[in-house]
């Protein structure tokens, strides 16, 4: 069964292999680079740093046609990638709040 991302550490496994996913493709890193402003060789530095694995996964939920393509590489379900980022420093984005 795939990671719900009901743990801190269940999240920061779905945000690290998130990261991995978008280093891993051509079209993707380009974009998180430009987007966040990091350069390549800053990735582990930044990767430190609070904050830097929920905004991964926001980058990911931003564009559904990778958060659909994430999803069927890894078997993580979309949902669980929506809850690992409110479960990671600085990411929570308090929807419950507004249910």
């Amino acid at each position: 069964m795939a990671s719900t991302g009901h743990s801190a550490e269940e999240a920061q496994s779905i945000a690290i292999s998130a990261l991995g996913f978008i280093a891993g493709d051509a079209e993707l890193l380009p974009r998180f680079l430009a987007i966040t402003g990091i350069e390549a060789a800053s990735i582990r530095q930044a990767a430190r740093e609070p904050g830097f694995l929920a905004g991964v996964l926001d980058f990911l939920l931003a564009h559904e046609p990778s958060l659909m393509r994430f999803a069927a590489e890894t078997g993580i379900d979309p949902a669980s990638v929506a809850a690992a980022r409110r479960r990671l420093p600085d990411g929570n984005d308090r929807f419950e709040d507004f249910t």
